[in-house]
């Protein structure tokens, strides 16, 4: 066992583990820890506690220090300098004609490296431009591509449902979303109602899905035989959040249309299957 305290670096960012060196900290200290980046300043997320050498995949880095005054009015001075920079860089990256997005520019704390986070359709030459910046700042340059979802979690803004984007409001790290979950969880295959602003799928399509899963292991899907109080029938349709069916019964008139039934109300003889074909995959597949 290991005692440790997790340090966020950014506002809804990932949570690194640094060793306390016996200091007691709590939630939302501002700490000075050496990183691979080299010194930075962050913030305590989960305060001391004793986890298993096993969830430590990395050797610790020990704490430097709790954050001084003076270290915090460092962290504004490179909030302003960063303001300067994305100027500057925005008039660099015209003169020299590259076809790139300016996403967002970050001082490391100890000023040794100036990153420069921008969005492109293909691979950019920035060599020159690296340069240019190099001879205007005198220190580091690094220029990271990043992608859409990256850009949409840096920038902010509203999603489709009118609440703060989810990547940018709480989610620490992207997980993987697949037209599948959008499949299973009865939504329409249309991009514009399944994809976010980002033009990616919609991120609460993942954290849905574990409530979606337990619901259709216990409901007859699309496609499925069942008993019924009043026969055996067809699922044609079925709400997974209400827990209703809509059966057409076997030995119902071919004029009358299908019934409704509570799940509870049906025994299972044959299951249905939810499929994504080639041609969803291809058309959808740009999204995930």
């Amino acid at each position: 066992m290991a005692e440790v305290i997790g340090v966020r670096f950014k506002e809804v960012g990932k949570i690194y583990y640094f060793d306390p060196l016996k200091n007691k900290l709590k939630n939302g200290d501002k700490v000075i820890v050496e990183t691979a980046r080299g010194l930075e300043c962050g913030e305590v997320a989960m305060p001391n506690k004793k986890i298993s050498d096993e969830e430590i995949t990395h050797p610790l880095k020990p704490l430097i220090r709790k954050a001084t005054e003076s270290d915090l009015n460092r962290v504004a001075e490179n909030r302003l300098k960063e303001v300067e920079a994305h100027r500057i860089c925005e008039q660099k990256i015209a003169a020299h004609g590259l076809k790139m997005k300016l996403v967002n520019v970050e001082y490391t704390f100890d000023n040794s490296k100036i990153i420069f986070y921008f969005t492109a359709d293909g691979r950019v030459d920035f060599r020159a431009l690296v340069k240019d910046l190099a001879s205007v700042f005198r220190t580091r340059i690094e220029l990271r591509q990043i992608g859409v979802r990256d850009e949409a979690k840096m920038i902010g803004g509203l999603g489709i449902c009118g609440r703060p984007f989810c990547c940018n409001r709480f989610m620490g790290e992207f997980q993987p979303v697949s037209i599948r979950m959008a499949k299973e969880q009865g939504l329409s295959l249309s991009p514009t109602k399944i994809s976010g602003v980002c033009g990616r799928l919609m991120c609460c399509l993942k954290y849905e899905q574990e409530a979606y899963t337990d619901l259709l292991r216990r409901t007859p899907k699309v496609g499925a035989i069942v008993n019924t109080p009043e026969g055996r029938g067809l699922v044609v349709d079925n709400n997974l959040i209400s827990g209703i069916l809509m059966v057409k019964l076997d030995n119902a008139p071919a004029d009358v249309g299908s019934k409704q039934f509570k799940v509870k109300q049906c025994r299972l003889i044959k299951d249905g299957y939810i499929k994504v074909d080639k041609k969803e995959l291809e058309k959808l597949g740009n999204l995930e």
